[in-house]
């Protein structure tokens, strides 16, 4: 009561103030007001906004504050207020509302009497669709407005019609076994539609339920008003119960209004508080020995845990009876076991091995195991027989708790194998003098069986003696010169001519070591020096020296300095100097010489005096200076170049007389083949006939191909017999270069004669009918060879000169023929 009563004392001061008579200030229209009067009432949502510069203010509405409860049930439409303009000097007002519900969407939600100026809704307001509506009031008479539009803002009033309700139909959270108590790890949500500034919408969680109930009913506790789920007791443990459900309700009205519920589904995380278990807790196995990197044995572990965590996830260790890293274990792709392998020799271990056996150590080992041992590294069945290993296994990561580790032993025995010989030294070297005599006595190899409990003997070959220069004996071992050394040969490399020894035993599959023999070849001065360069060229005019390089075999001291003397006929025109230093020499002319080719001979000397003549061709060139292009006049260089002329000329004419004797040939060949022709025209056979029948006596025909294909076509006296599909022979189109023609000619002549696809064909006559109406007529006047008439064969002469030798065989005429084109003195072209 005491509210309203302040409210309707601000409404009077905000009628009195916007109307004129807070302050004198305000009535003077020129005069800036000192203050800013703001008041707002909070039911009737008028304002009046009194700024620094103010114009003359008409009298306004009067207008009680307006407010309305949301789900009201009427009746409607029900009044609400009655707006009123004290201004009514001008006529009779008119009352309008504007604005959204007004007249616009939604239309007709508020509504106003046009004379009285009562107000009305027409239906219920929900405060969730929209918590107030601001509308605008006019009064009008006719001819226009009394007032300016006031501002009318309709708030609607907040009831409890909406329930809680959660963001989700069921929360998902995770929780570690092993968190402490009060530890919070997920959160639920609910949201009330209702107006957040009262108790409709003020929330409240409790758990209603929780399942399984075990191993405490209350496991998890809730944040009434913040909705956040913590760790209320000890005594989760993801092995026996992985997941709860809680069942949470929310309600409003601070937990005494309309309520909701939801699930809340926790998963229990797993933690490292178990430890792996071997499945197998001893194992025995063998292994050969001598090998390294083969697996020995897989241990598997089970673990209680998450698989595939690091908390199920093992490591293995050897914790005993590896003293000598010969083994080592990994774990496996599955991570639940250990692979047990030969250990490979790293650097760390084989530096360990180097400073172990290079000190006196005591202990239970004897001195031959102790030395297999130290020169092994690998399993020796003749060191240690049988190795007893203690494995332990543990996860990834730490234990959450104390808990128990397990191990297993691994007995591991050793399996004896025929060994290969062993070099002591692997590698030899010794030196020897190149010109050592056959017989000299190189090295004696050894090579030593590490198979003790095997009685075998120890037999030796040399292996890669490329140059065949060393024998060894393959009892003793002793290796002598066989045949001529020579430190310059290819097979020498920096002076060591190296050959590889084995040694085998006599075992039934015998085991062969390696070792290498290095032979270091002493220098003797066996190689004279020699130019490097064979050609030289330099100007005519004002030459620039010839630097040469002389080359010597041989090793230091058996070389320079070298010493070069020109001979007799070359020292007079030209000249030397030799660096001792660089083993490189100048030679250069005393004069210009003439264009051409010249020859010096040079003698060469070692530091021993050991010598050897060069010979160098020297191309003097028409230029000045240095060389850069070559020209010596054809005078100039006749004499030199004579010599290359007439070898030319002579293989030319060696040429010639080659094609000379093929066209001889040739022409035999073809001389033979005119012979045989004629020979094959005297052999040609005159067959009998029988008169009758019609064809040859020694031959029988199938008469049906006389009339092939023609039984319907009595019109078709004859058609070609085509043969069947066979291979073209190859003809050349054109004759290669140089090649004689006529060689060409006949070559696609033998061709032509042995193709059976080209023509002319054979051609089938259709005589099987004859006598009246017969296209072929009659045989009657065929006459046989017993007739009376001698014939006449001069006519065929008129056919060619192909028929004239058959003319010649019936008519018994011959004719020569006229062979003066061939006869001899005549010129023929070949």
């Amino acid at each position: 009561m005491e509210n309203k009563k302040f409210l309707s004392l601000l409404f009077y001061l905000y009628q009195v103030q916007c109307s004129g008579g807070v302050a004198t200030c305000c009535l003077n229209r020129t005069t800036s007001c000192s203050n800013t009067v703001n008041t707002k009432l909070e039911n009737s949502s008028i304002t009046c906004h009194v700024s620094n510069t103010l114009k003359r203010m008409k009298r306004d509405w009067v207008i009680p504050p307006i407010s309305f409860s949301e789900n009201d049930k009427g009746p409607y439409p029900k009044f609400m207020v009655q707006i009123k303009s004290n201004n009514n000097t001008k006529g009779a007002l008119t009352y309008k509302l504007t604005g959204p519900g007004a007249d616009e969407p939604t239309k007709g939600l508020f509504i106003i009497n046009s004379r009285s100026g009562m107000m009305y809704v027409t239906q219920p307001l929900d405060r969730e669709e929209k918590d107030k509506y601001t509308l605008w009031a006019h009064a009008l008479v006719k001819g226009g407005k009394v007032e300016n539009p006031m501002k009318l803002i309709i708030k609607v009033i907040d009831q409890n019609d909406n329930a809680p309700e959660f963001t989700h139909t069921s929360f998902h959270g995770e929780v570690n076994e092993n968190a402490a108590t009060g530890h919070s790890f997920m959160n639920v949500t609910a949201v009330d539609k209702d107006d957040i500034d009262t108790n409709n919408a003020i929330i409240r969680y409790q758990i209603l339920s929780q399942m399984p109930q075990v191993p405490k009913a209350d496991m998890f506790a809730i944040n009434p008003v913040s909705g956040i789920i913590s760790v209320e007791a000890a005594g989760l443990d993801r092995e026996t119960h992985p997941e709860y459900k809680l069942v949470i309700e929310a309600a409003d009205m601070e937990g005494a209004g309309l309520r909701d519920t939801s699930t809340a589904i926790i998963t229990v995380t797993d933690s490292n508080d178990n430890a792996p278990q071997f499945a197998v807790t001893s194992i025995s196995t063998s292994v050969p020995e001598n090998e390294v990197g083969i697996e020995v044995v897989r241990l598997k572990a089970t673990d209680e845990d998450e698989l595939g965590s690091p908390n199920a996830n093992t490591e293995f260790s050897i914790i005993t009876g590896n003293e000598w890293s010969h083994f080592a274990i990994v774990t496996g792709p599955s991570k639940m076991e250990g692979i047990l392998t030969i250990a490979k020799v790293g650097t760390q271990s084989l530096f360990f091995f180097n400073m172990l056996c290079s000190s006196h150590i005591s202990g239970p080992f004897s001195s031959l195991s102790f030395f297999a041992i130290c020169h092994s590294k690998e399993l020796d069945f003749e060191s240690v027989s049988v190795f007893t290993l203690l494995v332990a296994v543990k996860n990834e990561v730490h234990f959450t708790r104390p808990v128990s580790t397990s191990s297993a032993t691994v007995r591991v025995m050793v399996e004896d194998r025929n060994e290969s010989p062993v070099f002591s030294p692997a590698e030899i070297h010794e030196s020897l003098s190149e010109d050592a005599s056959v017989g000299t006595t190189v090295a004696y190899i050894r090579a030593k069986d590490p198979d003790k409990a095997r009685k075998q003997s120890v037999r030796y070959k040399l292996h890669g003696d490329a140059a065949k220069w060393l024998h060894i004996d393959k009892s003793t071992g002793v290796v002598k010169v066989q045949s001529s050394m020579d430190r310059e040969s290819a097979f020498v490399k920096d002076g060591k001519y190296t050959v590889f020894v084995l040694a085998y035993d006599n075992d039934m599959v015998p085991a062969t070591g390696t070792g290498t023999l290095v032979v270091t070849l002493l220098d003797v001065n066996d190689n004279a020096p020699l130019i490097k360069q064979r050609t030289a060229s330099l100007c005519s005019t004002q030459p620039l020296p010839i630097l040469l390089d002389i080359v010597d075999l041989d090793g230091p001291g058996h070389t320079g300095p070298f010493t070069v003397e020109l001979s007799r006929e070359n020292w007079i025109s030209w000249t030397i100097h030799i660096n001792s230093t660089s083993n490189v020499m100048s030679l250069s002319p005393k004069k210009d010489l003439s264009p051409g080719i010249y020859h010096v001979l040079l003698r060469i000397y070692d530091v021993q005096m050991l010598h050897q003549d060069s010979t160098l061709d020297v191309e003097v060139c028409q230029c000045q200076g240095a060389v850069s292009t070559c020209f010596i006049p054809h005078a100039a260089s006749q004499a030199n170049i004579l010599p290359f002329t007439s070898g030319i000329l002579g293989a030319v004419l060696v040429l010639l007389l080659l094609l000379l004797l093929l066209l001889l040939f040739l022409r035999k060949r073809k001389s033979k083949k005119e012979a045989d022709l004629f020979q094959d025209i005297n052999r040609d056979n005159i067959l009998c006939y029988d008169e009758q029948g019609g064809v040859e006596e020694d031959q029988e025909y199938d008469l049906s191909q006389l009339h092939r294909g023609l039984d319907h076509l009595p019109e078709i006296l004859c058609t070609d017999v085509f043969p069947a599909a066979q291979t073209h022979p190859s003809y050349r189109r054109q004759p290669q270069s140089n090649e004689d023609i006529e060689k060409f000619i006949e070559e696609n002549l033998r061709a032509a004669d042995s193709d059976p696809t080209a023509p002319p064909y054979d051609c089938l006559l259709v005589f099987d009918y004859e006598g009246f109406g017969s296209k072929a007529g009659s045989l009657s006047s065929l006459q046989s060879s017993d007739s009376d008439e001698n014939p006449t064969y001069g006519s065929l002469r008129l056919w060619g000169p192909h028929f004239c030798r058959l003319a010649e065989l019936y008519s018994g005429v011959k004719e020569y023929e006229d062979d003066t084109e061939t006869l001899p003195g005549k010129k023929e072209w070949v």
